[in-house]
């Protein structure tokens, strides 16, 4: 089956060939038919990798298979080929990829059915899922950075598909500047990598990795170049402020792009570069001090949202701050176990709030929703689920994932677990506050918006249904031995961790002592679930209207602690206004001042040397004569 582990990118990319070629022109569930038939293909061929690489795995073989396609080019001792990484760390991300697109997608074939560019989304959609194979199954790091920079185009593509509202179009410009930002950081580290171990081949650099000190300079400036360049794609401080208001685009773009896949690629990377990381404590810190302020920050801002999609937005960079935290802890299976458990039910909490605005006609403000549980109740059902998984209550599956990361943060520094226990309880009550706030209480709505209530089609509430099934028994992937499971997500990734783990020490927390933390955040989030229940269903409390909240606390979360502003003040403006002096001085008043000078310049000389074209014979003899003798007098003194 590796063999043609090609065919997985490129059916997609066949998808978006044919979807962009003949929209228009097509009946619209054949777009949907090609377009989610491509993806389920790739699912299907995702699946057969994923076992083969499991079996050999599980008999202690060489679990890692490269598969050459062509070489690509070669410059001086540089040679690039173009192939394919077939692990347990690609193939558990092709299951992901693959299978949560392909749910989307069939998602999409209702929610946006209505929509006039109906094909050109299934064609955007096929053409992320394209890069996104190829930014997992690269073997060396100029593959992946095809990939990652393809996913950034498709992210601008999506967030401003609808380009015709001003508003969108600023979220895709700033989603596209943001990661340019990050992107700069990952292209400078090509050459840092390619001048330190003289190859961008996963497997030659790694090899040699192993055989540097902890430490080293040189490796200390490619971890820190490749964590701006996932800074940028995984949202976080200060590169985060685009993904809450890439909420812009249709809400299957938020399920895919910002919660399953694209901005988890900073993760993998991470993940995939582990050695390099682990031989830089310093950038391990900065990780690990960045994950935690942004995961804080963000689940701060969350609390007082009221637009339910930039709620699941900000939850979904604070729960990017929980990964990178794990990950500068040394939880690198902790982190990516919380990339799949994340995949699961964020991807559900965002199709059900796409499910909750269909209902409602396109209304995203909680305080104009209420009671719609006796409506939806597949939807409620399903983000109930969603809910309680994101906030790390037993047994659904953040439970596991967060818990493992907060295990390792205990055993970094009791305070860094404080505020990560603080995050989580953040995230409890505001994901309780959504749901309350959605689905308890009155109908807060419109007489309209109220006729039009009813539950989605089946194409909508069967992505839900299967996300919510992974969202209860995805933790049990990686039970810890505290609760007598076999770790078998640590296993499985084993050959990929072993180098790093060499200079990392084990998790070494007494069962008791686990015992403790998980008990502590499991009560510590169902006290804040009760408490949101007390107050937006028990005493029926709904947010104020924009500008009337007292409180100064509430005002810097409401206004998002205003980083847009600052970013403006201190960023924006200057820039524009520097931009405005270079356009003022330099572009118009000396480039084209000099330009438009010169051609004036001869235009005015050849106007007046026209004035001797007379067209008389007895002109042109006399200016000869008077030419000769010029000469000749030239001549005689020149001797």
């Amino acid at each position: 089956m590796s063999e043609l582990i090609w065919l997985i990118p490129l059916i997609p990319f066949l998808g978006f060939i044919f979807n962009g070629l003949t929209r228009g022109h097509i009946p619209k569930p054949v777009h949907s038919i090609v377009g989610s038939g491509v993806v389920l293909i790739s699912f299907v061929l995702s699946i057969a990798v994923y076992l083969e690489i499991a079996a050999l795995n599980s008999r202690g073989e060489n679990a890692s298979i490269l598969v050459h396609l062509f070489d690509w080019f070669s410059v001086g001792k540089l040679h690039v080929a173009l192939s394919f990484l077939i692990d347990p760390l690609s193939a558990l991300m092709l299951l992901v990829i693959t299978g949560v697109g392909f749910l989307i997608h069939l998602y999409s074939s209702s929610y946006m059915a209505h929509d006039e560019g109906f094909g050109k989304f299934f064609a955007y959609l096929n053409l992320f899922i394209f890069f996104m194979t190829i930014l997992v199954l690269g073997s060396n790091y100029l593959v992946m950075f095809i990939g990652w920079e393809g996913v950034g185009l498709c992210s601008y593509l999506l967030i401003g598909f609808w380009f015709k509202n001003n508003s969108y179009v600023k979220a895709a410009k700033k989603a596209f500047v943001m990661n340019r930002i990050g992107d700069l950081g990952f292209l400078i580290a090509l050459y840092f990598i390619l001048e330190t171990f003289g190859s961008l081949e996963y497997s030659i650099v790694f090899e040699q990795a192993v055989s540097f000190p902890v430490g080293t300079f040189s490796v200390l400036v490619i971890t820190l170049l490749l964590f701006v360049a996932a800074t940028g794609k995984s949202a976080q401080i200060p590169l985060f402020t685009w993904l809450p208001d890439a909420m812009a685009g249709p809400t299957p773009v938020s399920a895919l792009i910002h919660a399953a896949t694209m901005v988890t690629a900073g993760i993998y990377m991470v993940v995939r570069s582990n050695i390099l990381f682990v031989l830089s404590p310093t950038t391990m810190d900065i990780m690990a001090i960045i994950g935690l302020v942004t995961a804080l920050i963000a689940a701060f801002i969350a609390l007082t949202q009221n637009d339910i999609k930039k709620v699941l937005a900000y939850s979904t960079v604070s729960q990017l701050g929980y990964m990178f935290l794990g990950l500068g802890v040394g939880a690198f299976t902790g982190a990516f176990f919380h990339v799949l458990t994340h995949a699961f039910f964020k991807a559900l909490l965002f199709l059900g709030a796409g499910s909750v605005i269909h209902a409602m006609h396109d209304e995203q403000d909680m305080r104009k929703m209420g009671g719609l549980r006796k409506a939806l109740p597949v939807t409620f059902a399903t983000m109930l689920i969603g809910t309680i998984a994101i906030s790390g209550i037993p047994p659904l599956a953040g439970f596991f994932s967060k818990d493992e990361i907060l295990a390792h943060a205990f055993a970094y520094s009791p305070f860094v677990w404080g505020i990560g226990l603080l995050t989580a309880l953040f995230t409890a009550f505001y994901m309780f506050r959504l749901l309350y706030l959605t689905f308890f209480g009155t109908f807060r709505g419109t007489e309209a918006q109220k006729g039009h209530l009813h539950e989605s089609p089946w194409q909508m509430t069967l992505p839900l249904i299967l996300l919510a099934f992974l969202s209860l028994v995805g933790g049990f992937i990686n039970v810890p031995g505290a609760l007598g499971g076999n770790h078998w997500l640590a296993s499985f990734l084993s050959p990929i961790l072993d180098a790093s783990n060499v200079h990392t020490a084990p998790l070494s927390l007494s069962h008791s002592t686990e015992y403790i933390l998980m008990a502590t955040s499991s009560l510590s989030a169902i006290v804040m679930a009760l408490y949101a229940y007390n107050k937006y269903v028990i005493k029926q409390g709904v947010p104020l209207e924009d500008g009337k909240q007292i409180g100064g606390l509430y005002q810097l979360s409401y206004n998002k602690l205003y980083f847009d502003e600052f970013y403006q003040a201190v960023i924006g403006r200057p820039l524009k206004w520097l931009s405005l002096v270079l356009y003022k001085y330099i572009d118009r008043l000396a480039i084209d001042g000099f330009i438009n000078g010169l051609g004036q310049f001869f235009f005015t000389t050849g106007k007046g040397l026209r004035q001797l074209q007379t067209g008389q014979l007895g002109f042109y003899l006399m200016m000869m004569v008077i030419s000769v003798i010029v000469i000749l007098i030239y001549g005689i003194f020149s001797i």
